[in-house]
């Protein structure tokens, strides 16, 4: 997708943006509560084999905002889905939702970067990336990296690099792509012709 001119007044997050944010976040909240079994089954075959699939819990920021294109929304995503992931029972609790405000404001930080007139894949991919540099840092802080070779964090991030560009960020693209094309998102955001070109760029 090419650039994408907002409509004047149209930046600001309305009551219906945040519903609509939090209501996909509901979604994809159970969605990553239930993917911890997918990352679980792929634990035993290779080291770090589940980080092959850990971009999944990155997904929320980068397609919320590929959806509603409105600044705020990427990390409020992210931290929404983060809270219904907890009151699903996840056992990581307080943890889970600080790692999500470091995720989510990774991924808002390049699409800020990018103005929110930015909407293709490469750039939802750089959001993928940037919301996987996002969770290494409490990684970092908490410690589960201290006691690693130099090849095991390599390996370990380079997996999770890789796994959150595909996922949450050309997976994502994908997505709102195909949603784009049902004309469901005219009930998010105004959809002009050179909205649908823009999804070929």
């Amino acid at each position: 997708m090419g650039e994408v001119q907002l409509q004047k007044g149209s930046k600001g997050l309305k009551l219906s943006d945040l519903l609509v944010t939090v209501l996909i976040s509901v979604v994809l909240g159970v969605v990553y509560h239930f993917w911890s079994s997918v990352y679980s089954l792929l634990s035993p075959l290779f080291f770090q084999a589940d980080e092959l699939v850990y971009g999944m819990w990155f997904i929320a920021s980068t397609l919320v905002f590929l959806l509603i294109r409105k600044p705020g929304v990427a990390l409020i995503a992210e931290v929404a889905a983060a809270h219904v992931e907890v009151l699903f029972g996840s056992g990581w609790g307080i943890q889970l939702l600080i790692y999500s405000l470091f995720q989510g404001l990774a991924a808002e930080l390049v699409f800020a970067a990018f103005r929110y007139r930015k909407f293709s894949a490469p750039v939802a991919g750089l959001a993928g990336f940037a919301a996987a540099v996002g969770s290494l840092l409490p990684d970092i802080f908490y410690g589960y990296v201290a006691d690693y070779e130099p090849w095991m964090f390599i390996a370990k991030y380079s997996m999770r690099a890789v796994s959150s560009v595909v996922i949450a960020g050309f997976l994502a693209y994908s997505l709102a792509k195909a949603v784009e094309k049902t004309g469901v998102t005219s009930l998010l955001r105004p959809v002009e012709s050179k909205d649908m070109a823009a999804l070929d760029d």
